[in-house]
């Protein structure tokens, strides 16, 4: 059985990745049972569009999206997974406000993962909606096939 993640250990491993600590993503909630990870990401200088606007670029966003579908999964299958595809729509721009991010298991399948991601402001008005897939495959591998 697949030893599942948990929140203190999710946290680590975004600290332990550059591009990921840079993000500032917290981990706010991990949920076996619905299959959710939420987490809450501050708005920071660096993030923005346009220097002093306060809006949101959509490279982190979509960053921060990636890597909440991924560990969606990962949660719940012991380790990151590597992205094989992932679309944002934007529905309205994030300005002056953190995010809620809120990730959702679709599909856990033996080559391929699927979740869902929803981005919100502070108010809880959606503002971006992402969809993911993920190699699942070395997770499933034995480990001959995975090279040890």
């Amino acid at each position: 059985m697949t030893q599942r993640l948990n929140a203190q250990q999710i946290a680590a491993i975004f600290h332990a990745s550059p591009a990921i600590r840079w993000l500032n993503i917290h981990v706010e909630q991990v949920d076996y049972e619905n299959e959710t990870l939420r987490v809450t990401v501050p708005m920071r200088p660096e993030f923005e569009r346009q220097a002093g606007s306060g809006q949101w670029h959509g490279g982190p966003l979509a960053a921060v999206i990636d890597t909440v579908g991924d560990f969606a999964l990962g949660m719940l299958l012991g380790q990151g997974l590597p992205t094989l595809n992932f679309r944002v729509d934007y529905l309205r721009p994030a300005v002056n406000t953190s995010l809620t991010v809120m990730a959702r298991v679709r599909r856990i399948g033996r080559n391929v993962g699927i979740a869902d991601i929803d981005v919100c402001n502070e108010q809880g008005v959606l503002l971006a909606i992402g969809r993911a897939s993920y190699s699942t495959t070395s997770v499933n591998a034995s480990p001959d096939q995975q090279g040890h």
